[in-house]
């Protein structure tokens, strides 16, 4: 049994203790939480789990269980997880090998023979060692525990698989969602690469991650990182007091040059804020390093829908429109079908009623980017280029540069034979999909790897993040870390709300909806009808918001 504490406000002495039963669930789906603004302290968690250890004259299943319970306490590496473990096996179980999650109502134990325990399950999801998520079940599992007797009577075990497993309801209260912050390969975005880790210590977690880890492989060649191979964490805890966290780093720290010590400088603050740390505090071998973030683009976008109406192309207060300089007016020479506006707000991708891409510039220019069949919505990235795809045609990607010149994108969703809807994510080094691969619909993610002149070059292999029912029709990045993606079967429209990362929420949209924007957080989507009608979610309900909307544009940015 597992002992619970309900954290109140900030806890300093005044703890409840709870106990939950152990046929207790929790929801195990839902809306993925906001993430805390700079500068901005964490609430509490809700719960603190303290495990209990072996009972007396507990029973070979009476121990296995236990010690599957006790992986919801990381605190001092598990420690009251390696008392159900025989003295040898405690010291060299890792814990940290990973993650399963699934639900625990749906275990089934089993005592093949007298020293020997099965735990039959099937994942929901996995972590792997470096704190990636994983959607899916991957089929009923079968764990294997040995044990024997101590010399006082009392069972231990001896062999058991390394990681942990929790329950679906356990894991949100055990691991967090933390974002590992890289750089574009122009040093201008802050690039996410979401982890989990355990909430216990996670400064910690998330700072050696960074430090001595690399990116997500599907990222890595998308981002880069201003942590030098030769440069390590001196010591393996990362204390934050008051919301300063104290990063001493290796004694090879100190002879970075100091642009490079403030990128990782900015690349540490910008990753540790999510668990309350106001402040970063280097030092390299206790030595105090001098250093300060350097500025960085932000992907904010205005908050005001930008829509196509008969009056005219701009953002939406009310019934007022207010127009986009040189960009609304180069607008009324084409027949947008769907708008995606550039980040500096001169140039726009749209897919015209008559199913060409075309590229429209502030100053009036128009270049017809791509005429192929079958075209789908296309989307622009920061670097100007304009990104088409036939949905019939996933590996045909073109990304059409400023000087008119289109280039095939390499290695574009490799066993995927439809496309319904992507988007290149605002910092440009990512590139999301709703595809059909394996006669599986879902979303996809890959990073953009681009040459020394910032060229998209080709596509690194594509993360699958979750399913999608029916056929796909929309996809918009909400916030840096979750994309939107809306889909049709027969009359009920759904919208998925994806983590790139984590576990989505489908959610339920008005009839009829055809497409999908964000702006500047999951909780901010907006959807139009096919009848002109344009909804807002407030919490679970949608709420129409104004009519006669031809189409919904989505933005890449917002100029500095």
């Amino acid at each position: 049994m597992t002992r619970v504490i309900r954290a109140l406000g900030a806890i300093v002495s005044a703890a409840l203790l709870l106990v939950l039963a152990a046929c207790a669930g929790l929801p195990t789906t839902g809306p993925v939480n906001p993430g805390i603004a700079p500068g901005e302290e964490p609430p509490p968690p809700d719960f603190f789990y303290i495990p209990e250890g072996p009972q007396p004259g507990a029973s070979p299943e009476e121990i296995v269980r236990g010690f599957v319970e006790a992986g919801t306490g990381p605190a001092d590496n598990w420690a009251t997880a390696r008392l159900f473990l025989s003295t040898s096996l405690a010291e060299v179980w890792d814990p940290t090998a990973g993650v399963t999650v699934d639900e625990r109502g749906d275990r089934t134990y089993a005592e093949p023979s007298a020293t020997q325990v099965s735990l039959m399950l099937e994942a929901d999801a996995t972590v792997n060692d470096s704190g990636a998520y994983e959607t899916g079940a991957s089929g009923l599992t079968t764990l294997e525990f040995r044990l024997a007797q101590r010399d006082d009577g009392e069972w231990r075990i001896t062999e058991a698989p390394d990681g942990i497993v929790l329950g679906a309801d356990q894991f949100p209260n055990v691991y967090g969602e933390y974002s590992l912050m890289y750089f574009d390969p122009t040093w201008t975005y802050l690039v996410p690469d979401v982890r989990w880790f355990p909430t216990v210590n996670a400064a910690t977690w998330i700072a050696d991650a960074l430090v001595a880890g690399a990116p997500s492989p599907w990222l890595a060649e998308a981002v880069r990182s201003a942590v030098p191979e030769s440069v390590t964490l001196s010591r393996p805890s990362v204390p934050v007091t008051g919301g300063v966290a104290d990063v001493d780093l290796s004694r090879s720290a100190l002879g970075l040059e100091q642009d490079g010590l403030d990128r990782l400088y900015t690349q540490l603050q910008a990753s540790l804020v999510g668990t309350g740390v106001t402040e970063v505090r280097l030092t390299a071998d206790s030595t105090p390093l001098a250093a300060e973030a350097v500025p960085v683009r932000s992907t904010r976008v205005a908050t005001a829908p930008l829509v196509l109406t008969a009056e005219g192309f701009g953002f939406l207060s009310g019934d007022d429109l207010t127009p986009i300089d040189g960009l609304s007016a180069a607008m009324t020479q084409v027949d947008p079908a769907v708008i995606q506006v550039g980040v500096d707000r001169d140039v726009a991708a749209v897919l015209t009623t008559g199913g060409e891409t075309v590229r429209v510039e502030s100053d009036g220019d128009l270049l017809v980017v791509d005429d192929r069949d079958g075209l789908i919505a296309p989307t622009v990235d920061p670097a100007g280029f304009v990104w088409s795809v036939p949905r019939d045609g996933p590996a045909g990607v073109l990304a059409t540069g400023p000087d008119g010149v289109a280039l095939t994108v390499a290695g574009a969703f490799p066993e995927s034979t439809e496309i319904a809807a992507f988007a290149v994510s605002r910092d440009g080094a990512r590139l999301a999909a709703i595809v059909s691969a394996n006669g599986r619909l879902g979303i996809e993610i890959a990073g953009v790897v681009r040459d020394a002149d910032g060229v998209p070059i080709r596509l690194t292999d594509p993360l699958r993040l979750g399913p999608v029912g029916g056929a796909g029709l929309s996809l918009a990045w909400l916030d840096d870390t979750t994309v939107a993606a809306v889909s049709r079967s027969g009359t009920d429209i759904t919208l998925v709300e994806q983590p790139v990362g984590g576990a989505g929420v489908s959610l339920t949209a008005p009839t009829g909806t055809v497409s999908v924007s964000g702006a500047n957080t999951d909780a901010t989507v907006r959807l139009l009808s096919d009848d002109g009608l344009l909804f807002v979610r407030r919490a679970a309900n949608w709420e129409q918001t104004a009519d006669g909307i031809l189409v919904l544009a989505t933005q890449q940015g917002s100029p500095e």
